[in-house]
C-alpha cells in the first residue's frame, strides 16, 4: 500500500498514523479554567522533548465536531497543567474521561477519581495515579486548526511525584508502574512484555 496524504481524507491518514505509531503513552492531563472548574482528559499523542530543562509534550487534536478542547483552552488561560501517568489500575476510569463533555463538567467526578492538591501549580493531580508531573506552559506550537489537526503543547516539569514503591535511585520500576499504551481504534497495550538490548559502544 502507498498512501499520498494529498489524495487521502484526513480520517484515512489519521487511521494510518494511530495504527503505525504504537504503542503510544497516554498523558492524562488535569487542568482548571479561570473559574476553577476542573478538567481531566487523556491524550495519546504524548512524549518527552527535553531533559534539561525537563520538558514534555502532548498534542490535543481539533475536535471532530470542531472547536478547541477544554484542556487546550484552560492551558492557554492559566499556563499550567498536570500530566498523570495511566496505569492498568485506572485504565477504565481514564476511558470514562475521554468523552466529549461540556466545559462545565468535572471529569474527576465522572470517573470517580480523587483530585489531590499540587505543590506548585493550581490544577490538581490524580491521587490514584502512581506518577504525576506538574507543568508550567513552555510553548504552544499551532500545527493545524483543521478537523483532526492539532496543537503541540510543551510543558516544563516543575515537580515530579512518583510513588515510593516503584522508584529507586530515580529509576522507575516498569512492573510497578504498569503503564498502558494506546494502539489503534479501541485497543490498548500493557507494558509487561519487554526485552533488553545493550547500546553499541563506539
Amino acid at each position: 500500500m502507498i498512501a499520498d496524504p494529498s489524495s487521502c481524507s484526513a480520517q484515512e491518514i489519521y487511521k494510518l498514523l494511530i495504527g503505525l505509531i504504537v504503542p503510544r503513552p497516554i498523558a492524562f492531563v488535569s487542568t482548571v479554567d479561570r473559574a476553577g472548574v476542573r478538567n481531566l482528559a487523556p491524550f495519546s499523542f504524548f512524549t518527552c522533548a527535553s531533559a534539561d530543562p525537563p520538558v514534555i509534550a502532548f498534542s490535543p487534536m481539533v475536535r471532530g465536531v470542531g472547536g478547541v478542547k477544554d484542556t487546550l483552552h484552560n492551558i492557554r488561560e492559566t499556563r499550567e497543567f498536570v500530566v498523570n501517568i495511566v496505569s492498568e489500575e485506572i485504565a477504565a476510569q481514564m476511558n470514562l474521561t475521554s468523552g466529549e463533555y461540556p466545559a462545565e463538567v468535572d471529569e474527576f467526578l465522572v470517573a470517580g477519581l480523587t483530585p489531590l492538591a499540587s505543590d506548585l501549580v493550581t490544577p490538581p493531580r490524580v491521587k490514584e495515579a502512581k506518577a504525576s508531573m506538574e507543568c508550567n506552559l513552555f510553548q504552544i506550537v499551532e500545527v493545524s486548526q483543521r478537523r483532526l489537526g492539532g496543537s503541540l503543547v510543551l510543558g516544563e516539569v516543575v515537580r515530579f511525584h512518583v510513588a515510593d514503591a516503584i522508584v529507586e535511585n530515580y529509576r522507575v520500576d516498569p512492573d510497578g508502574l504498569k503503564a498502558i499504551g494506546r494502539m489503534g481504534g479501541t485497543s490498548y497495550s500493557r507494558t509487561r512484555d519487554r526485552f533488553d538490548m545493550e547500546r553499541p559502544k563506539a
